[in-house]
């Protein structure tokens, strides 16, 4: 069930609620709450109705949004501004492209402040901004909130200085483990955890199926002998860490491992074991070996040439040491080789004979394709273009040169179908309203569960869409899979288990908005 909100801080007859979405911002309005929705879903709209509730209960106060990058800052201020009747001119985005001088004055002028953490926890211990007349504080992404983020700092002086304190924090995927959740609950001063899923009955109405599909493929001959050579060199240098105590069998040896055994390392040079320069060395690069292998067994030829070229590049040691390994060295040469033949990840073919098939089913279909590297990124845009009725773009982060300008532009132009299929990396995962697709290809699986939930999240909003996960098989594609799998499922029976002993009840009674209005 669906109704146009009626409030005096709302538009009339523009901002339609759903049941659910009732019943969190009934919890919202007496706790800090975080609030865990599946993408598409809808978190924005019960932002946006709590920020209305707040300004009329305390009209003498204001409204800080955040969110972790500048596009969705962007978007948030243009939804809030869709749909609160407040004077347009205070409504204010606030990043690091304003000026700390102006935005000290633009700080005491505004009513609703959108903002990325990062500035706000600079303004904050510069004396340019005080949070004690801000009623509510909006943190958007709100898995963000753990180690040395800005979200913490934010939130802990909100709760010691706001007059009037409320905090909404919204994700739809807060973490894996315990420890990581309980870290963001802490965190954010959060007293209620509401979870819905797409399986709960005030929920399932407005879901979409979506139809999951894995295509697995082999890697070539070629592959395999440039995987050896590497291989081998990599073996060796986890056994040389043995005679620094480190005895975990070599083929259970993640890149989580190395990166904690480096740290680990460290930290004795930190306390005067010299000896421990020889081992940060080989684990360091062995954590070069590692990725090298990852590109050529997930990605392909292209990112793996542009890889060693980087290493060929780089003067430290421990890229020198593997650049003058036999076995590197060969694999260098067969890779150049490859690329010169212009030889491709089998992922490649199997991707575009599925793009193809998708816009001869349906010519105004919509896709989405998710990689991690831009390197990936541009060999399938280039490779689609040759398919009938494909238009592709590259979609990126501003690392890659592009402007949040271009990255709005994009999204709009994809929307108005001047583009049909939207090539991206971790950009267009988190939280930017990109329109839903009917088709996303994963082109490697990702072993955050996070990642995984909002790529899922970017088809079917609208009607049925599908999703296909390319696979390499026997390689790390595999094992990132079934981690994302695990964890997601442990994920999902922590939140549970949450829900179930919130402390005081989650929900109220379904029904009107009279509490809200």
């Amino acid at each position: 069930m669906s109704e146009f909100v009626e409030h005096p801080f709302i538009r009339p007859g523009v901002l339609q609620t759903r049941t659910y979405q009732q019943r969190i911002l009934g919890s919202a309005v007496d706790n800090n709450l975080l609030v865990v929705l599946p993408t598409g879903l809808g978190k924005t709209p019960i932002a946006i109705m709590l920020a209305a509730h707040r300004l009329k209960v305390l009209p003498g106060y204001r409204i800080l949004v955040l969110s972790p990058t500048r596009p969705l800052t962007s978007q948030h201020f243009s939804s809030f501004k869709k749909f609160l009747k407040v004077d347009e001119d205070q409504f204010q985005v606030v990043t690091g492209d304003v000026k700390p001088r102006e935005r000290a004055g633009l700080y005491e002028k505004k009513k609703i402040i959108f903002a990325t953490p990062q500035t706000i926890r600079n303004d904050i211990k510069s004396g340019r901004l005080s949070l004690s007349d801000f009623s509510l504080l909006v943190v958007d992404e709100a898995h963000h909130s753990i180690g040395g983020y800005a979200y913490p700092y934010i939130a802990d002086h909100y709760m010691k200085e706001a007059e009037h304190g409320r905090i909404l924090a919204l994700s739809a995927s807060p973490g894996a483990s315990h420890e990581k959740i309980d870290e963001i609950y802490r965190n954010l001063g959060i007293q209620v955890v509401d979870v819905r899923t797409e399986r709960d009955a005030d929920v399932k109405p407005y879901v979409k199926h979506k139809e999951m599909d894995q295509v697995r493929v082999a890697l070539p001959p070629s592959f395999l002998e440039i995987r050896n050579l590497m291989n081998g060199v990599y073996q060796k240098k986890l056994g040389h860490l043995r005679k620094f105590g480190y005895t975990k069998p070599i083929r259970l040896v993640t890149k989580k491992d190395l990166l904690a055994l480096q740290g680990e390392f460290m930290g004795k040079i930190r306390t005067g074991n010299r000896s421990a320069f020889a081992a940060v060395s080989i684990v360091t690069q062995c954590i070069k070996l590692e990725h090298a292998l990852g590109l050529l067994e997930t990605q392909g030829i292209r990112p793996l040439e542009l890889y060693w070229n980087k290493l060929e590049k780089d003067k430290t040691k421990a890229s020198k040491v593997v650049n003058n390994e036999k076995g590197i060295k060969k694999a260098i040469k067969l890779t150049k080789e490859l690329s010169e033949k212009g030889s491709r990840h089998p992922k490649i073919s199997k991707l575009c004979s599925i793009a193809e098939r998708e816009l001869k089913r349906s010519p105004r279909s919509r896709i989405i394709i998710f990689a991690n590297y831009r390197a990936s990124v541009d060999e399938i845009v280039k490779s689609i273009l040759g398919i009938k009725n494909a238009r592709p773009v590259r979609f990126v982060g501003q690392k890659g040169g592009v402007t949040q300008k271009q990255q709005l532009e994009t999204i709009e132009r994809f929307r108005e179908g001047d583009y049909n299929i939207l090539v991206c990396t971790s950009v267009g995962e988190e939280g930017l309203d990109i329109p839903s697709a009917n088709l996303a290809i994963f082109y490697e699986p990702v072993p955050s569960p996070l990642r995984s939930i909002q790529r899922r999240g970017r088809v079917g909003r609208a009607s049925i869409g599908k999703v296909v996960m390319l696979i390499t098989e026997d390689t790390r594609d595999e094992g990132y899979f079934w981690t994302s799998h695990h964890k997601e499922k442990r994920m999902k029976a922590i939140l549970k288990g949450m829900k179930k002993a919130g402390g005081k009840p989650m929900y109220r009674k379904p029904g009107s908005l009279s509490d809200f209005c």
